[in-house]
Formats: C-alpha cells, structure tokens, sequence
C-alpha cells in the first residue's frame, strides 16, 4: 500500500507521528499549530522496522530539523524517550527518542499514544480557559484514560496514570489478560463489546439498535456495558473533575446514539442524589473529533510544548 499524502504548505512548525500495530499516521503543523500536511502508510513490527517507518514520515513531511512528538502504545519514558512492552509491534525495550533523534538531528518527544490522543482530541473542544482540564477515554480494543492540564499530559509517578481498564470493579467478574478479575476493560471497551455481542461489525450501533427494537438479550448486554462505561466516566469525574470528558477509540464512531446510552445511564444514577445530580456529569461529555488524525496532532504539540522556551 502506498502511502496517502496531502500536500498543502510549506515545512515549518513541528511533526506528530501516531504508530499503532497496523498504521503509522504523521502530520506536519505549521507555526500556528494548523496541519498543513498528512502521511499515512502502514506500519511494521520489529524495533528496527518501528523506527524506519517513523524516519520515512518523518522524511516526507519535511526535510527540516523540526521537534518531532511520537506516539505509541506500551510503557513510555517521556524523560528518556525509552519504550517497552509494545506487544503489537513486537517491542520489548527500545531507546526510541533517542534513536530518532541521532538519525533525524532533530529534538524527539515520545508520548503514550493515550496520552498523545488526549492532548490533540483537547484541542477540538471548547473549553473554560486555557488552564482547563480535560480527561480523554479510549474505548478502542482496550480501555485507558488520558489526563490533560493546561494543553500538557499528566504522566504520574510511574507513568501509569490513566490504566482505568484495570480497576477490577465490575460485577461481572470476567477474566482479564492482566490477571485481575472484574477489570473495567473486560466489559468497558470496544474489545469486549465485540466479545459480548459478536454478531456485528462494528457491534455497538448493532447492540444499541437491537436493544431499542425490544432485543431482550441485547437489552441485558447492552445494560452491562453501560453500566460499566458510568463507572468509568463516574470514577474520572470525582477524581480529576475535568470541564470536559472526551470520548475516543473505536466505540467513540458509533455518535449520538453512544452518548445518548452513557447520558441515560448518569441520568439513572443521579436520580434521588443530590451530590450527582450538581456534578452534571453528563453536560460536560463529548465525542472525540473522529475525522481528525487528533493521536498525531496531539504527538506534534507535545513535542513542541516540550521544547525549552526561548
């Protein structure tokens, strides 16, 4: 497959790159921060594949030694720019930044590609100041959350702020590959819904659909899965009380039909409580800007919010 360029502008700004198990996506923003040029291509497993393909993008969208913001699944070490254990690409640690950095001459920045969907996804909604906080959910093939403040990612501690799929508080006590039981992601995430309701692709508007057409065994599944999606926006409502929820990933292409499920479901729990019913949680949800490269971008911008100011 060849790559998909769009050619708009002149090299400048700064370059985002998005590397998932089957694709690499790249943008190159200009000064003020506007995409003026796309790459798409497929990606490769293996380290040394994993950083050709990331010099490649890089290459076509300038030729320039511009910051580059990467963003990739698994652990990461954005002060060193180590990654490790990306079972998709077959990576088990890789000394990505600086690798990209010695071949490109160029400043690198690598991001969690949660955290780099959080801060490009923060940039297409309104929001209160530019302080605001803003958490991201990605209800993809797993489930994680992205915390941004003020245009930056929160990383924690260790660097695993955000691994809400691991809570291990559902009811429904589903073995997760993690080890746990009862983990959020065995019942809040696009994987799961695909597990609960195989027959349909993609399974949520189907699931949603044949629940309103009076489906009992689609009512039931879809109960669960809303039930265990509240949890999950409750729990990062209380903790980060962010002004706005983002909902991202795979599930977040099923649209209204999905926020008007996850608003009937706050809606429920806030009846006869107070203290829920002020929080309004629901008011403060929206869906991700899905026909934006936003895990790119939001690599791009961290990358330049990074570099020393002058």
């Amino acid at each position: 497959m060849n790559a998909i360029l769009h050619h708009n502008g002149r090299s400048q700004g700064c370059v985002g790159i998005d590397i998932g198990g089957t694709k690499i996506e790249g943008v190159l923003l200009d000064a003020t921060d506007r995409v003026i040029d796309v790459c798409r291509m497929p990606s490769h497993s293996g380290e040394s594949n994993v950083v050709t393909d990331i010099v490649r993008v890089a290459r076509i969208l300038s030729n320039e030694a511009l910051p580059i913001g990467i963003g990739i699944p698994g652990q990461v070490n954005c002060a060193t720019g180590q990654v490790s254990n990306v079972v998709n690409l077959d990576i088990e640690t890789l000394e990505l930044g600086e690798r990209v950095s010695a071949i490109m001459h160029a400043p690198v920045h690598v991001e969690n590609d949660v955290n780099a969907a959080a801060v490009g996804a923060a940039e297409f909604v309104e929001q209160v100041d530019g302080n605001a906080t803003v958490v991201f959910l990605n209800f993809g093939t797993g489930l994680a959350a992205g915390l941004v403040r003020g245009g930056q990612a929160e990383h924690g501690y260790s660097g695993s702020i955000g691994e809400i799929g691991h809570l291990p508080i559902d009811p429904n006590g589903f073995e997760c590959p993690c080890g746990q039981r009862g983990c959020l992601e065995t019942v809040a995430s696009g994987g799961a819904v695909a597990k609960l309701w195989p027959s349909a692709n993609p399974p949520m508007p189907d699931l949603i659909r044949k629940a309103r057409q009076g489906d009992g065994h689609a009512n039931d599944v879809l109960t669960m899965v809303a039930h265990a999606m509240g949890d999950t926006i409750q729990i990062v409502a209380q903790a980060y009380d962010p002004q706005r929820i983002i909902i991202g990933g795979g599930m977040a292409k099923t649209g209204d039909a999905l926020i008007e499920v996850i608003q009937a479901e706050l809606s429920r729990r806030a009846e006869g409580c107070r203290f829920l019913t002020t929080l309004d949680i629901a008011s403060n949800i929206r869906i991700a800007a899905i026909d934006q490269p936003i895990g790119a971008i939001g690599a791009a911008l961290a990358a330049k919010r990074a570099q020393p100011q002058s």
